[in-house]
This record gives structure tokens, C-alpha cells and sequence, in this order.
């Protein structure tokens, strides 16, 4: 009887491991954002080819290089105005949409003019920055790729997926915010 009890003791003792902790099914092991990302950089690499390409064979413009990833020229310049817009001035502008083979996706007439409250308003990434280098009555072509333009989602309508475009941007008017003022 005295074994039965020592045995039973030890094999309760033994049982009293507490509860141990599940696992996950599945470990993720971030190779997925690593993957994407290769595939990010390869992307922009073969568009600023592309683009660097077309800059190349256009001899007639003077492109210049933006920090925030496009390329421009001026069609028109204003070398009287001074004020270009700052985060909060409200501009009315025109634009249209084109492939980087000049076909238009979308025309300024179709588009309209834009009404926008700088850096208050979406836009896509290109186009707000793009307004903010010009001045009254200016115009210039931006060239955008694609993650500057539409991205990944494309427009859901004629400009699709991962489609760089180019731009004519007009400025028509400037309200200045008074925040800009102070």
C-alpha cells in the first residue's frame, strides 16, 4: 500500500507541469516584405530607365530632376510672379493624364479644372508636389513613375496598375491661405 501511495505521489507530482503555451501554425518569417521590396526597387529601376530613355531622345526640353522622384520641364514660365503655393493656399489648376508614348488617358477638358487645398487635399503623390513648384499662369510636363503616379491600385478605371505617366499641369489662380501670410 505504501508503493501505491509513493507511486501515486510521484505520478501526480510528474502530471504538474502547468499548461504549456500553443505554437503557431504558421511562422512568418518576413521573406514576403523582403520579396516585395526587391520587386519595389527593381520596378523603379526599370521605370527611371525608361524615363532616363525619353529624356534622352527629347532634345527640345530641358528636364529637371525633383527630389521626390520626377522629372519636369516648363512649357511656360511666369518671370514676374514670385508666390508659389504653400500647405494651405487653395489653387485652381488644370491637368491631363498621359502614357509616357504621349497617348492621352485622360484629357484636361474630361478632368476639369481642380480646385485643391495644398497638402490638405489627396491627390496622387506626383501631382501634389508638382503644384507646388509652379507659379501663376505656368505650365510644365511632369513625368511620374508609377509609384509617384498611381501605384499599385492604378486609377480602377484607364490608368491600370503600376503605370507611369506624364502630366501638363496649368496653374490658373492662388488664394493665398492667411497662415501662409504670417
Amino acid at each position: 500500500m505504501r508503493t501505491i501511495l509513493i507511486l501515486l505521489l510521484a505520478l501526480m507530482v510528474a502530471n504538474c507541469g502547468g499548461p504549456e503555451p500553443r505554437r503557431p501554425v504558421e511562422v512568418k518569417s518576413g521573406s514576403f516584405y523582403k520579396e516585395s521590396i526587391e520587386r519595389n526597387k527593381q520596378l523603379v529601376a526599370e521605370e527611371e530607365q525608361l524615363i532616363q530613355q525619353i529624356m534622352a531622345k527629347d532634345t527640345v526640353h530641358e528636364y529637371l530632376a525633383n527630389p521626390n522622384g520626377f522629372w519636369y520641364y516648363f512649357e511656360s514660365k511666369n518671370d514676374t510672379a514670385i508666390y508659389s503655393p504653400k500647405t494651405g493656399d487653395q489653387v485652381l489648376f488644370s491637368y491631363n493624364l498621359m502614357t509616357l508614348d504621349n497617348d492621352t488617358i485622360y484629357t484636361s477638358e474630361e478632368i476639369g479644372p481642380t480646385s485643391y487645398v495644398i497638402d490638405k487635399q489627396q491627390l496622387f503623390p506626383g501631382l501634389q508636389n508638382a503644384v507646388k513648384l509652379l507659379k501663376i499662369n505656368e505650365k510644365a510636363t511632369f513625368v511620374f513613375p508609377s509609384l509617384q503616379a498611381y501605384g499599385y491600385q492604378g486609377d480602377n478605371n484607364a490608368i491600370g496598375p503600376k503605370t507611369p505617366l506624364k502630366s501638363s499641369v496649368e496653374l490658373h489662380t492662388i488664394i493665398i491661405s492667411n497662415d501662409s501670410l504670417n
